[in-house]
């Protein structure tokens, strides 16, 4: 695993595996949301994160932690690995609202510093609603890409895929 994303609904916990598996295979982590937002919840052109991400793709070895669809194309077709979070809503629903108090008024560490954590109503709706509409688009973008998806359904299955990963670094030269 040189080139991973880490992809599946809000709230599932893609930026804190991200962290884990970053240290775990020796890979440069990159949050889109990092990418994306500027502080004060402005929020950067597509042009300007596609630019970003250009330029990460384009390397031998990284980790993307999101979805963000409209440049999961470009993305997918660089990674050799997609780790796919696939978890029932109403987890991520019950961590999304965990997330927020605790960093209620502060910043996530993955999160761009000047953007601390809010409750807001339509992002709580689109995580409502990911079976009906993103998780299709997402799955649509899968299509070609299988034979590089661990779809994982639930925190169990990841703890038991994670066990089977080295813990330490691995070397590369």
């Amino acid at each position: 695993m040189d080139r991973v994303l880490v992809i599946g609904p809000c709230g599932a916990g893609k930026s804190t595996l991200s962290t884990e598996l970053g240290e775990r295979l020796a890979l440069p982590v990159h949050h889109i949301d990092q990418l994306n937002w500027r502080p004060g919840w402005v929020e950067g052109g597509k042009e300007e994160l596609q630019a970003k991400l250009d330029e990460i793709i384009a390397g031998d070895r990284w980790l993307i932690d999101g979805n963000y669809g409209g440049t999961m194309t470009a993305r997918l077709a660089r990674a050799d690995t997609v780790v796919y979070l696939d978890y029932p809503v109403r987890l991520c629903l019950w961590r999304l609202l965990r997330r927020i108090r605790t960093y209620r008024g502060r910043t996530r560490p993955d999160m761009t510093e000047g953007c601390p954590e809010r409750f807001d109503l339509a992002f709580f709706f689109y995580v409502m609603n990911w079976n009906r509409g993103p998780r299709r688009r997402t799955e649509a973008k899968l299509d070609g890409h299988e034979s590089k998806v661990i779809r994982l359904k639930d925190p169990a299955a990841l703890r038991i895929w994670l066990s089977a990963l080295p813990a330490k670094p691995l070397v590369h030269d």
